[in-house]
């Protein structure tokens, strides 16, 4: 095999491995027009679970979504009643539907380790129920975009080909001198 041949299969190997190739779901798995792709950081949230019941509440500026289930099946607590304490001050909760809660806090919550605890009552049923929400500056806001790194690993792909085509052509035109030298001279 010549070393063109070898290059040309290197080259070819190079591009299948640095490729990514579409793949289309079958029937049934494409999960419908309304599937999007996440888009940025998850919002802050924590959970309060319990024997009973577990709470799940989202945090988005001053508006935060409470989820309260039943522990055993994870189906949505009918005509419940919650009050909630974040870091120690009562919020003031409203039914928004089955299981679920709504809260406006008068002002956003500052970065650290905040206690909530959480009081259900779902008819014959009382429990209290304590967790943590974890609010911190994003660590990774300096680094680059998913999509971005790829670009990186790209740019260095094609150079990495670039250099290899350059030393080929080199190589070529060297071993090329020196079979016209040895020509010539004999």
């Amino acid at each position: 095999m010549t070393f063109l041949k070898r290059f040309k299969t290197f080259c070819l190997a190079m591009l299948v491995a640095t490729t990514t190739f579409t793949t289309w779901a079958g029937d049934g798995h494409d999960h419908g027009e309304a599937t999007t792709a996440a888009g940025g950081p998850a919002l802050p949230r924590f959970t309060a679970v319990s024997e009973t019941f577990e709470l799940v509440g989202v945090l988005n500026g001053k508006q935060l979504t409470l989820y309260l289930d039943r522990t055993a099946d994870n189906s949505p607590v009918k005509a419940a009643k919650l009050e909630l304490e974040l870091g120690g001050v009562k919020v003031d909760v409203k039914p928004h539907g089955e299981g679920e809660f709504e809260a406006t806090l008068s002002q956003e919550l500052k970065p650290g380790d905040i206690s909530v605890s959480a009081t259900v009552i779902a008819g014959q049923e009382t429990d209290l129920l304590a967790g943590d929400l974890d609010l911190h500056g994003d660590p990774h806001a300096d680094e680059a975009a998913p999509g971005q790194i790829w670009k990186v690993y790209g740019a260095w792909s094609l150079g990495g080909l670039l250099a290899l085509v350059l030393l080929t052509l080199a190589l070529r035109r060297v071993r090329a001198n020196r079979f016209s030298r040895a020509g010539g001279a004999a």
